[in-house]
């Protein structure tokens, strides 16, 4: 058994901290002694090292305790996935560093590729096990082999305008590419999708009947506020404002988009929305 500032030392984990994780249920100690000190035993150990592979991705303290408290849990499978973004991780910081040696060497052409070639790869492959079979069979009958598919796929993921596209999808994650990498493996799927667009189109109705207010007021901003926390929660960004308004300059300069959009919810709305957004996110 080890107490909690053996824990610490042996961790780098403050006391405070630990006290903390038992407080919220995360890591209970094994026992406490009659004197009342906490202590660990080597399972207690075992999940603090797994806590921490976890901390190591930012994810919320409530997130992995519910994956913790998981009786379903496969600790192999988790350390193995875990262990793979962390190779990636590994692999951009080594790209980085060569990245600034050669500047430093003199040769300031850098590599701003947004995924490496294992990136695209794992992403496809989680694209294939996303497809319906209907989807599959599209596929198979346009490439004639999944083989021909994947070397498509690479392509255009390699190409320059993906390249542009994907760094400005990049921005709307705050440049933090294993959130993206991960929303690009694991797309949700296309009934969740609808069931988003439905709830988008309810909350834009409810703008166009609130045309006559000003974008200053609550009510609207009420409305544009709902709208982005269901962008937020359909894209899964940590911020969508930059999104948010992004969408609201489409809809002012693209006459094709606003054409669309107005025949669908009215005439003036697009440019009625593009103000409410730019007010509520300025």
């Amino acid at each position: 058994m080890r107490t909690v500032k053996e824990v610490s030392s042996l961790t780098g984990i403050s006391v405070r901290t630990l006290h903390y994780y038992d407080e919220i249920g995360l890591l209970k100690p094994s026992m406490v002694s009659e004197a009342g000190y906490r202590l660990y035993d080597d399972k207690a150990l075992e999940d603090l090292q797994q806590i921490l592979f976890f901390r190591e991705f930012d994810m919320p303290l409530k997130n992995i305790k519910s994956i913790m408290n998981d009786p379903a849990l496969d600790r192999n499978r988790v350390l193995q996935s875990q262990r793979s973004m962390l190779v990636m991780k590994k692999e951009r910081l080594e790209k980085l560093i060569d990245s600034i040696d050669n500047i430093l060497g003199g040769n300031n052409e850098m590599d701003f590729e947004i995924f490496s070639q294992e990136d695209i790869d794992s992403i496809f492959r989680a694209q294939m096990e996303h497809m319906t079979e209907v989807q599959k069979k599209a596929v198979m009958e346009k490439f004639g082999s999944e083989e021909e598919f994947r070397q498509h796929f690479q392509e255009q993921m390699r190409s320059e305008q993906s390249q542009k596209n994907l760094k400005k999808v990049l921005e709307w994650y705050d440049g933090d590419r294993e959130a993206l990498l991960e929303g690009s493996r694991n797309p949700i799927g296309t009934e969740t999708v609808q069931a988003y667009q439905v709830r988008l189109d309810g909350v834009m109705k409810k703008l166009a009947a609130r045309r006559a207010m000003p974008v200053t007021s609550f009510d609207v901003k009420e409305v544009i506020g709902e709208y982005g926390f269901v962008t937020r929660q359909m894209f899964r960004l940590k911020d969508e404002s930059q999104m948010m308004r992004e969408m609201a300059e489409g809809y002012r300069t693209n006459p094709k988009l606003k054409e669309t959009f107005e025949q669908q919810y009215g005439e003036g709305m697009a440019e009625f929305f593009a103000d409410a957004v730019l007010e509520f996110y300025k």
